[in-house]
């Protein structure tokens, strides 16, 4: 009958299971099955951790109470990694991020904005005619960068 081994791990591991482990040493973050090294990175590298610590929960080698007390982590930024690892694979830890569309309210469209606000035209035609979104509009109006002229009223 064989005999099953127990795992041997090396001094100063922390065990996120009882077969899988980590060690922080030299500014590097070490996991291993057993006394084998399964993976390294950086210390500071957080998206090699986040899909090294997914493929252990999706691979079923932990949970994520496991992953989340281990590392002293929130579970649900655990859960967010695990979802992104079975949507997109090791790969869309490392992609780039999609960078910021340029602003819509240049300097130039706040001054023909607030010109057409001063001619007390209403906020969604000026909208229309400068091709933005009202609420883009609005929003810039309740931030102060542009002030609607309050009407005057006449006695007669």
């Amino acid at each position: 009958m064989p005999q099953m081994q127990f795992p041997i791990f090396p001094d100063g591991v922390t065990l996120i299971t009882q077969e899988l482990a980590f060690k922080k040493e030299n500014n590097r973050v070490m996991y291993f099955n057993g006394s084998m090294p399964i993976f390294i990175h950086d210390a500071n590298d957080i998206r090699a951790f986040k899909m090294i610590t997914s493929q252990f929960c999706v691979n079923g080698s932990c949970k994520l109470v496991e992953v989340a007390r281990a590392f002293s982590v929130a579970e649900v930024s655990v859960k967010r990694a695990v979802k992104l690892y079975r949507n997109e694979g090791p790969a869309g830890f490392f992609k780039k991020k999609k960078a910021r569309k340029e602003t819509v309210l240049t300097k130039e469209v706040l001054a023909k904005a607030q010109a057409l606000l001063n001619q007390d035209i209403l906020p969604k035609e000026i909208a229309v005619t400068l091709k933005i979104k009202p609420d883009t509009l609005r929003k810039a109006m309740s931030s102060g960068r542009l002030q609607k002229v309050e009407k005057k009223l006449s006695r007669a």
